[in-house]
């Protein structure tokens, strides 16, 4: 198989399942902006559709939900100019690829995976073939385009090495020549959950502000986060204290933090006052995404024709991808 590119090729997504959220901002898409933006990289990044539906899912909403993840992309700042931006699903070798690879991939292999463990466990009556099958699609969507870099965190990491094995088997059975891909770091920052423990995440009620969440439900949902008397003798470092102390560092200074921290060990903290300056500092960080979605929603034409550009572009690296795999499989 011949690779014909000149520069690294990074691949990423997210799930529609949700609205993204500050954490899916600062920690992934903002690092996705600063890729797209380096001369020596080809960026693509989608909304995958497909991968939603291998958990429980509303059909009459996922079309849009699907619409909301490229809006909050181009809202952000992602360029259709510098970067491929379109659906999961607008690229049908996505789907033949992992088919093929479903060849040399054991089921043994798929049921220890220790997230497709955890999905059992969250979603035990829907044990499906699609969920079990996750990885290779993953696997076909990174391998699909030769990706070098996945931008991803360490919670994805079983599955880009499954890429990468079914990668290695490719190569030494079939003399392709797919990457052996790795998981990425960018300068993403680790946003912590409103309520208290771990990250933000659209799985966890109330965790999360999203980019569309204007002041009033900003402001409501900090209410919400656990607190204390406010004073002590050390400054709590995890729990929802020490969350919002993060969350003002991120959105106001570490300086603001710092005073903060010091009315915490003497006179204490007033609550009320923190949340309510720190709705409006994130409600100010927003507003700029906030209005360019606002004008995407004003113009679905132009998010749509994004799309399918997108999936025009993509389609024209996958079509290759696909024949050279099923020539080398002796398919053609």
């Amino acid at each position: 198989m011949t690779n014909n590119k000149t520069k690294k090729r990074v691949f990423s997504g997210t799930r529609a399942t949700g609205r993204l959220h500050l954490g899916n901002y600062l920690g992934a898409v903002k690092g996705y902006i600063e890729l797209q933006n380096r001369e020596d990289l080809d960026c693509i990044y989608m909304a995958m559709d497909l991968h939603t539906i291998t958990t429980p899912y509303d059909q009459n909403t996922l079309a849009q939900a699907s619409r909301d993840v490229i809006m909050d992309y181009l809202a952000a700042g992602l360029d259709p100019e510098k970067s491929i931006i379109t659906l999961q699903s607008m690229v049908p070798e996505h789907t033949y690829l992992a088919f093929l690879f479903s060849s040399m991939a054991s089921v043994a292999q798929m049921t220890h995976l220790p997230t497709f463990k955890d999905k059992v466990k969250q979603h035990p009556e829907d044990v499906t073939m699609a969920l079990l099958n996750y990885p290779i699609l993953m696997a076909a969507d990174i391998l699909l385009y030769r990706s070098d870099l996945v931008p991803a965190g360490i919670d994805q990491e079983p599955h880009i090495e499954v890429a990468r094995e079914i990668a290695r088997k490719f190569n030494n059975r079939f003399g392709t020549d797919f990457p052996a891909t790795k998981r990425f770091e960018t300068k993403g920052t680790y946003v912590p959950s409103l309520m208290g423990q771990g990250k933000m995440s659209k799985s966890v009620a109330g965790s999360a502000i999203n980019l569309t969440d204007d002041l009033k439900t900003i402001t409501k949902k900090l209410s919400k986060t656990p607190t204390d008397s406010g004073q002590g003798d050390c400054v709590p470092t995890e729990g929802g204290v020490a969350n919002l102390l993060t969350l003002v560092e991120l959105f106001q200074s570490e300086e603001k933090r710092r005073e903060y921290e010091g009315l915490y060990t003497s006179s204490g903290i007033r609550y009320g006052d923190l949340k309510k300056s720190l709705a409006e500092a994130i409600s100010e960080e927003l507003k700029p995404i906030q209005e360019r979605r606002i004008e995407l929603e004003a113009n679905p034409e132009y998010v749509e024709q994004v799309i399918e550009d997108g999936a025009k572009k993509a389609r024209e690296i996958a079509r290759e991808t696909i024949k050279e795999v099923k020539e080398k499989m002796g398919l053609i």
